[in-house]
């Protein structure tokens, strides 16, 4: 599948030399770099470490794999799924056939429930790699793992299968967890429901192409019609999940870390896809209650409302990645100049990125996933493959 893919740092004058550049020196940072997290195990085995937490997550897995492969990484591609499979995949019991979401570094499992965003992650980047590399034996048969994991994704609990699906069978939202009565819009990812629906087993096929349209519709709801915020848990209707949660008491209703990458998703479904019901503009209005409402400080806990919080934004870095790259949903050429304010907006949250170095310290993990995926997105190199 070929096509022209838009390179956002180009448009605003940057030189391909430049570009070269900075991917080449992210690509060393986050994987060799002094503040790496990309940890070899042995000859053929290499983890993504949480810095914050000190685990390996099936969300920093799974991203190190889908950079991997649009990278052409092979050996650090298949260095990471084998750990996964050999130490995340969960061959008995009740959540048989996903991957267990945590595990400390030396592979023994924190939890045996899975997360489904890092399910999505890893089917996606093996049929990548089955295109870009050709499907090996055994686990390296890249396609084949894809398809089982989607197959298990939608399908236990039926059938005689233990456990529950990923997706809720009746309005096709995937779901915060296996069993769970309520998602997460960062977890909705119609851009790759649409290739799922292409490339699963046929007899699932129907279902992702239904759900690429349904989180679209939902991602229009989830996202505030004022600020374009949206929750980090939410109730199917979209509106913030503010239910009580049986193992924690932390807040889920607000935008907070794992909110900040659906606008990074919309502007990559935009490049990818590019069909919109309504859930573009939720870019626009974040940029501007960011970047001009917030101008002075945008890097702050919010509620939904834009309502900022007295509290500094854990990931400061993740904010400002996937605030440039939701950049891909507004209309190009982007200038700083532009007539057109969402134009100049969207320019000048790009251009503040493109100055933005890897986070380096302890939480450097998860800002530095994110920027690393938009420094792919906002140069043309985040691709269907």
């Amino acid at each position: 599948m070929k096509r022209e893919y838009r390179n956002v740092f180009r448009e605003l004058g940057k030189s391909d030399e430049e570009i070269a550049k900075k991917i080449n020196d992210t690509v060393r940072g986050f994987f060799y770099g002094e503040d790496k997290v990309y940890f070899p195990v042995g000859d053929d085995m290499a983890y993504i470490e949480d810095t914050g937490n000190i685990d390996a997550r099936t969300e920093g897995m799974s991203y190190g794999m889908m950079m991997c492969v649009q990278l052409g990484m092979k050996e650090e591609f298949d260095r990471l799924w084998k750990w996964a499979k050999t130490y995340m995949y969960m061959s008995e019991g009740v959540n048989e056939g996903y991957f267990a979401w945590s595990c400390k570094t030396n592979g023994e499992k924190n939890s045996y429930g899975p997360a489904p965003d890092g399910e999505e992650f890893f089917a996606m980047a093996l049929f990548f790699a089955s295109h870009r590399w050709g499907d090996g034996e055994g686990i390296f048969n890249y396609s084949r793992e894809a398809r089982e994991i989607l197959r298990a994704c939608l399908n236990k609990g039926e059938n005689g299968r233990p456990g529950a699906p990923m997706w809720d069978p009746a309005n096709k939202q995937i779901l915060f967890v296996p069993g769970s009565d309520h998602t997460d819009p960062s977890y909705h990812l119609p851009h790759f429901y649409e290739l799922f629906a292409q490339w699963a087993y046929e007899e699932d096929r129907e279902f992702f192409a239904e759900a690429a349209a349904v989180s679209r519709e939902f991602l229009v709801k989830a996202c505030h019609p004022k600020t374009g915020m949206n929750p980090e848990y939410s109730e199917f209707d979209g509106s913030p999940m503010r239910r009580p949660l049986g193992w924690t008491t932390d807040r889920h209703d607000w935008f907070y870390s794992d909110a900040y990458r659906t606008a990074a998703n919309i502007g990559l479904d935009c490049e990818w896809f590019g069909k919109d019901i309504g859930q573009w503009d939720a870019v626009k209005r974040l940029q501007y209650t960011l970047g001009v409402v917030n101008a002075d400080d945008p890097y702050l806990t919010y509620e939904v409302d834009g309502t900022p919080l007295p509290q500094p934004a854990l990931h400061p870095v993740g904010i400002l990645a996937t605030t440039a790259q939701a950049s891909l949903a507004v209309k190009g050429p982007l200038s700083p100049e532009s007539p057109d304010p969402a134009n100049a907006l969207a320019a000048k949250w790009v251009l503040r990125f493109w100055d933005e170095p890897l986070r380096t310290g302890v939480r450097r993990y998860y800002d530095n996933c994110l920027y690393l995926f938009a420094v792919l997105a906002l140069s043309g190199n985040y691709r269907i493959i």
